[in-house]
């Protein structure tokens, strides 16, 4: 039995959140403000973009990048298979038709090639999304976009600082979302950010989040330019965030470790694979993923021993609203039962680290796993 229980993930919040939040309670404006735009300009500067467009979730992100490029009924918007719901959820709730496609089981991501198949004359978004942080093959993504005119909205929810080939994921494609909720490395609590370069995209953009209004406005005698809608990010929530940052480079360096760590300790176990990261290249590990046969197995043994996985999402097409037949996803349908997180938290030691992978060598030394 471990010292102490392991989790799959920790939230924390610290002293500096404390400090903000109650400074602006004491302010008594409490909605989107003055800390909701201080909170956009320095997540903007630290990924590099021009525009950073606070919202209220990560989805909501998703719907938001997808209304603002005039997106909807009779649309089709390519997703891939192997994600959290939510991503198909926000090209449902733009009014389009998500179409699932396959993913590279070596990556987890949207196969390239699944893409190009699924492309027609109604397609007018990819998202690609980057699992755990890991980025998509966004070369390769891109260029088919751009061949079919086809516009790339970044799924980038578990990827805030993760980079590659130098640019930041999520500053890639027209736009990228991000998602601050309790399970990321920055939390607001529920909170999410549309990052983008492009000028007629963010004033459409502020439109949709705000009711219409291109600036913020008073409540009264405003301009409202267009249809919008209730997607805010407030200024508590802001507040929290920014009192995340401080902690951002020693969490970020906490989870790059914990890959390394977990990759140096389980390099060439039968049946288990952790999918890589080019962490020398830029890529930060939101969480470490690994595929492994007789995952559920694995998963109750480490349960029994206080240590806390979590299983992958289930691939999207064997969910009700988007079921499709198994034989359109071989990669997903070979993935999804294999693939777990294993515990990521920022909050781990390295002894915490070593012991997990002392629990698999021993699960897997005493049930003989085949090479996966």
């Amino acid at each position: 039995m471990n010292r102490h229980a392991i989790p799959w993930w920790m939230p924390q919040i610290g002293p500096n959140e404390y400090g903000l939040v109650r400074d602006v309670l004491d302010s008594n404006y409490l909605n989107e403000g003055d800390i909701t735009t201080r909170f956009e300009q320095e997540i903007g500067r630290l990924v590099g973009v021009k525009h950073a467009v606070g919202v209220s979730s990560g989805t909501s992100a998703l719907f938001l990048s997808l209304a603002a490029l005039g997106i909807g009924h009779g649309d089709e918007v390519i997703v891939p298979d192997m994600t959290f719901i939510a991503t198909a959820n926000a090209v449902t709730l733009a009014g389009a038709v998500p179409v699932l496609v396959d993913i590279d089981p070596e990556t987890l991501n949207i196969s390239p090639e699944a893409f190009t198949k699924a492309i027609t004359s109604r397609t007018r978004a990819v998202m690609p999304v980057h699992v755990s942080g890991r980025s998509a093959d966004l070369p390769a993504v891109a260029a088919i976009a751009r061949d079919h005119g086809v516009a790339m909205v970044e799924d980038a929810a578990e990827a805030l600082m993760s980079s590659r080939h130098g640019c930041a994921l999520g500053t890639v494609g027209i736009a990228g979302c991000l998602s601050f909720s309790p399970n990321k490395t920055i939390t607001t609590g529920q909170g999410g950010m549309v990052l983008t370069n492009d000028d007629a995209l963010y004033t459409r953009l502020r439109e949709l989040k705000d009711q219409g209004r291109p600036v913020r406005g008073t409540g009264g005698d405003d301009i409202h330019a267009s249809v919008g809608f209730n997607f805010k990010l407030t200024n508590l929530q802001s507040a929290v965030g920014i009192g995340q940052l401080a902690y951002l480079a020693d969490r970020l360096d906490r989870q790059r470790r914990t890959y390394s760590r977990y990759a140096r300790g389980l390099r060439g176990v039968d049946g288990v694979r952790l999918p890589e990261f080019d962490v020398d290249g830029g890529e930060v590990p939101q969480w470490v993923d690994a595929v492994v046969e007789r995952r559920d197995e694995l998963d109750r043994f480490l349960a029994e021993r206080e240590i806390d996985c979590r299983r992958f999402w289930l691939p999207l097409h064997t969910q009700a609203p988007y079921r499709r037949p198994d034989k359109d996803f071989p990669g997903s349908v070979w993935a999804g039962p294999r693939a777990l997180w294993l515990p990521s938290a920022f909050t781990m030691t390295d002894a915490d680290v070593d012991a997990v992978v002392g629990a698999v060598l021993e699960f897997v030394s005493c049930h003989q796993v085949p090479r996966s």
